[in-house]
């Protein structure tokens, strides 16, 4: 007991060579039988039949003491007599006031293999340890004289010293302990082994947080302390406390972490964001061949209507309307809360923003995919293909000022024969340029490569024009019949990518192709992807070898991977690389599983977490961890929803970011606002502000305040008398065209441009109240489902977030009052960056007219 007293409390190597010492007088001790069984031989006559220690009284000699000479063999049988090294100890005990150079002599009796051993058993029967027990404080207390990290600074002529608060508190300490020691007595009954209570146990855990946060401090909080007098803050008190609320009504402890993360990741961009890649896949001209009215019939989709639905703005009065608009027809955008609506034909399952440089004050493009059909439905296991159709929607230039948004426009759309879409992605950075960039003909100023997961098995690159360049090379191709109102074109890929090798290549081997992920740092030359089969591959697309890159007649590329391992046991439904560093990539299956990846060793992941069935990830740049989106057919009771998991590292508990009562079908991160979008089944579009997860987000308080409604989407009865909240009233059906005849949606926004009285305001009631009662019917179509929200990855349209779902109507808001103090701060910068590289107008060519230079 006193062994591991003595590991517990011991800082420092003398005092792990003292429990070891305690180790051995315990093991040298016989164990007592019952009085009735004890017949053995006293060696000494002594009535307790206890055994001297090992080289005490047997004629050997014991080790030599300090003065060289070892003590004499003592007489067998005699009591009351204390030993030289007890004697020693006593003294020791009651000269600790006075500063001698005892410590040393402890240190050379202590030291000593039979220090333990060689101490006589007295009358009580069982040895006593309060010199021990006096030794082992002694030690503690230079432990921590030496072990103390902070030295208090020269104080200023003529002012007086503060005293610091570590040492303040550590003398506390060391007149607890001698009051401790006075008050100690010879009793038998309290010779016992030294067994610290709960409350010393608690006390030295505080001292050792507290020593920690001393020791973690950084040298500019010490700096900033010797400023203020010197003085040392507590443990609870070394990070600065943010006090207040923040101009957006958000209090100051939630926006904190939102302005570090726009920091971080305006430099994070600098290292890792290029200005120009891929300079040979220039979209031409002749590749892209639009088609006719007839010719683009069968990649269309098939619902020319939307529902019905309406909208409820908060704190503006409803006007009861109900909207229905035409197959690729859009709202006019509100003038003060700048919402922007529009139908594109089916479900959306498919969904991305292209990227632009920051600062750069061009026009914000959203790529997407919808089924043909409400009703059409694809199975997991084999491999589909068909008609499909790609639609590019210009959103307009999307700044944050009233009155500025424009309407939404479906710029051009490409047609496939690929089968659906379940992913696609956009190269992070190099592959946009200025619309007005001149190019000799066939050639076309770039608007961004696109990687286009298909149900076949493919994934398609695609290099995309800016669409006022694909319009003029329009008018210039003639034929036969009338053209489309719309841009719809045919395009000729620039590189199909293809599991296998070219020896064995098969199309077939892993099955449909559920996720994608493009390498987020420059040259971005590697592309993974998560198949059916629980696989993952990995291409480089600027490889040059005969054995991984082959030409096609019609100068196309097929790419096959150069690497590929198995990561689940099932489909991989989600795959995220790492932003912060391109060796470390995060997978989601379907067998449960969320394993986080080593691309430099994959025999084995780094982690592996099962939880739950997880729908997708989003992996945030300055933090060791992913937030997840879940499906609830796994879920326990009370935990389904969305949750921050640490990869393992700092060894964090789940962190519960908001509870959901259905399933979470897509979930976005935004690294300039350090904040979370998910969409779920029940139609619901939740944000939340995380905290700073680099340190254990279980101490946040309040998590509630946090998290806040973006709109909710009802779908309600239409009926003469009028609609109803009464969810009996629906009709119990899973056809879309039986639904959308006797029902309308409802969505109903909040006010974005402020957070103020968020607590009691009436969206974040209602939002609580449904979170904590279950209203989900699956007895009927879920026409108010959300499947893809995306979050703008680019500065100049960062507050802004898309949605999409079964309905088919997309959605865009802009979460103003969150994202204006990072723009305003960091906007005028970077346009001042943009202007001077590219020309005085952003979004026109430079003073050199051309694509921008490679970054070297």
């Amino acid at each position: 007991m006193a062994s591991g007293t003595a590991r517990e409390l011991s800082p420092l190597g003398d005092l792990d060579a003292l429990g070891r010492s305690e180790e051995g007088a315990e093991a040298s001790k016989p164990q007592k039988k019952p009085v009735r069984n004890q017949k053995r031989k006293s060696s000494a006559g002594d009535p307790n039949g206890h055994v001297p220690a090992e080289g005490v009284g047997r004629g050997e000699p014991s080790r030599t003491a300090e003065n060289g000479s070892g003590p004499p063999p003592r007489a067998r049988g005699t009591r009351g007599q204390k030993s030289k090294r007890e004697v020693l100890l006593l003294k020791l005990s009651r000269d600790l006031e006075c500063p001698s150079p005892e410590p040393v002599c402890v240190q050379k009796v202590l030291g000593s293999g039979e220090a333990a051993e060689g101490t006589e058993p007295p009358r009580g029967g069982r040895p006593k340890r309060r010199a021990a027990r006096v030794a082992l404080m002694y030690l503690q207390e230079l432990a921590d004289e030496l072990s103390s990290v902070y030295q208090p600074p020269a104080p200023a002529e003529g002012a007086r010293e503060p005293q610091p608060e570590l040492e303040r508190v550590q003398k506390k300490r060391r007149s607890q302990r001698r009051r401790e020691e006075e008050t100690d007595s010879d009793d038998p009954a309290q010779d016992a082994d030294f067994v610290p209570s709960k409350q010393a146990l608690l006390q030295a855990e505080e001292e050792q947080e507290s020593d920690a946060a001393v020791s973690e401090a950084s040298e500019t909080e010490l700096e900033g302390l010797r400023g203020h007098g010197g003085k040392v803050p507590s443990a609870g008190r070394s990070k600065p406390q943010c006090r207040g609320l923040a101009p957006n009504g958000f209090h100051n402890s939630i926006m904190a972490p939102v302005e570090k993360c726009s920091s971080l990741t305006c430099s994070l961009r600098d290292q890792k964001h290029s200005q120009w890649e891929f300079p040979e896949w220039i979209p031409l001209a002749h590749e892209w061949t639009c088609l006719s009215e007839s010719e683009a019939a069968p990649y269309l989709p098939a619902e020319e209507k939307s529902p019905f639905f309406s909208i409820q703005r908060e704190g503006i009065e409803a006007d009861g309307v109900l909207y229905r608009l035409n197959r690729f027809g859009s709202l006019q955008p509100h003038e003060e809360r700048l919402d922007v609506s529009f139908f594109v034909g089916g479900p959306v399952w498919a969904m991305e923003w292209c990227p632009c440089p920051e600062g750069s004050a061009a026009a914000q493009y959203v790529a997407l995919y919808c089924h043909g059909s409400a009703e059409q439905t694809h199975g997991a296991a084999g491999l589909h293909a068909g008609p499909a159709l790609l639609q590019l929607w210009g959103l307009g230039t999307l700044q944050q000022e009233p009155g500025s948004a424009t309407k939404a426009r479906l710029s051009y759309a490409i047609a496939a024969d690929h089968g659906c879409v379940w992913d696609m992605k956009f190269c992070p950075s190099g592959a946009w340029e200025p619309p007005g960039t001149a190019r000799k003909p066939p050639q076309m100023s770039r608007l961004g490569l696109l990687a286009v997961a298909f149900s076949d098995g493919r994934v398609v690159l695609y290099s995309l024009p800016h669409p006022g360049a694909l319009r003029r090379a329009a008018r210039t191709q003639v034929k036969d019949g009338s053209s489309h109102k719309h841009v719809i074109c045919k395009v000729l890929c620039v590189a199909t990518l293809q599991v296998g090798s070219i020896q064995a290549g098969n199309v077939s081997e892993c099955g449909q192709c559920f996720s994608l992920s493009w390498m987020p740092s420059k040259p971005h030359h590697h592309l993974a992807a998560g198949f059916y089969d629980g696989s993952v591959a990995i291409w480089n697309l600027l490889t040059k070898s005969l054995l991984q890159c082959v030409h096609q007649p019609d100068g196309s590329l097929k790419l096959y991977p150069f690497r590929c391992f198995l990561a689940h046991d099932h489909a991989v439904r989600s795959i995220e690389w790492c932003k912060a560093d391109s060796n470390f990539l995060v997978t989601a299956g379907s067998d449960r599983k969320i394993k986080f990846w080593d691309l430099r060793r994959l025999y084995e992941p780094i982690n592996s977490i099962k939880r739950f069935l997880s729908t997708e990830v989003a992996w945030l740049l300055p933090y060791n961890g992913v937030t997840v989106a879940q499906d609830n057919c796994y879920a326990s009771y009370g935990l389904c929803g969305i949750h921050y998991i640490d990869a393992g590292y700092l060894g964090f508990k789940a962190y519960f970011v908001a509870p959901r009562k259905g399933t979470v079908w897509s979930i976005s991160g935004s690294d300039w606002l350090n904040a979370v979008a998910a969409g779920d089944i029940t139609g619901e579009l939740v944000a939340a502000v995380l905290p700073d997860l680099a340190v254990n987000p279980l101490n946040v308080k309040r998590a509630s305040d946090r998290r806040f409604p973006v709109y909710k989407a009802d779908l309600l009865p239409r009926s003469p008398a009028g609609p109803g909240d009464d969810e009996q009233a629906l009709p119990k059906t899973r056809l879309h065209g039986e639904m959308v005849t006797k029902s309308y949606l409802r969505f109903r926004d909040m006010d974005l441009r402020s957070f103020r009285n968020l607590p009691s305001r009436e969206p974040v009631r209602r939002m609580h109240a449904q979170e904590a009662r279950a209203e989900l019917s699956l007895d009927r179509l879920q026409l108010e489902a959300l499947h893809k929200v995306r979050f703008s990855p680019n500065l100049d349209s960062h507050g802004w977030l898309v949605s999409g779902g079964q309905a088919g109507i997309v959605r865009a808001h802009c979460l103003a009052g969150l994202a204006a103090a990072a723009g305003h701060r960091l906007l005028p910068e970077r346009r001042a960056r943009f202007c001077a590289r590219y020309g005085d107008q952003p979004g026109s060519p430079g003073p050199a007219e051309g694509p921008p230079l490679p970054a070297e």
